[in-house]
């Protein structure tokens, strides 16, 4: 006897459900189950707010900048009352960057000052999502979203010399930076 089209078209929908929720959990899922939680500091920018517009820019930089849409921040400030929550949140985020999709670009840090990361998901020459991801012992954590379309990680690279340039201090970014000073 052959299953009906009707059983068959619910079998394929409930396969479909199951994969799709059988993904283990995201930075995007992380983000938002703690953006307001305390303890944690979380700031959304359109990339508008950076003022690098007023800024010359070689075509490159102008490129990078034009790919990236936002920056999603999210920080978590460690004190000796909070020492436990903060072991736990840096034990999620680590098994969430270790997940193979989430591709290595570099690593540094030593144990005394902490410890830095920096993924990204796609291809190098068309990237979705660059991630920086920082810890220390005695300040906390910090985890940075680059979020848009067809970023080139060598122009981004480019590009990070006009931010460090550029001043942030009136900014949200300046305000979020200042946490780890």
């Amino acid at each position: 006897m052959i299953p009906s089209i009707k059983n068959s078209i619910w079998l394929v929908a409930l396969v479909i459900a199951l994969l799709s929720c059988s993904q283990g959990p995201t930075l995007q899922t992380y983000y938002v189950d703690n953006e307001l939680k305390p303890g944690f500091t979380s700031i959304d920018v359109p990339t508008s707010f950076l003022n690098i517009e007023e800024t010359s820019l070689t075509e490159e930089q102008k490129e990078a900048y034009e790919s990236v849409d936002k920056l999603n921040m999210l920080a978590f400030v460690v004190s000796d009352s909070n020492r436990t929550e903060y072991e736990t949140e840096v034990a999620k985020v680590k098994t969430i960057l270790k997940d193979p999709k989430y591709q290595e670009l570099i690593r540094g840090g030593n144990s005394t000052d902490g410890h830095f990361v920096v993924k990204y998901l796609g291809e190098e020459t068309n990237i979705d999502e660059l991630v920086l991801f920082g810890d220390s012992n005695d300040k906390g954590f910090a985890i940075i979203r680059v979020l848009g379309d067809n970023m080139n990680i060598n122009k981004i690279m480019k590009l990070s010399s006009v931010l460090e340039n550029a001043d942030l201090g009136e900014a949200e970014i300046g305000k979020f930076a200042e946490m780890f000073k």
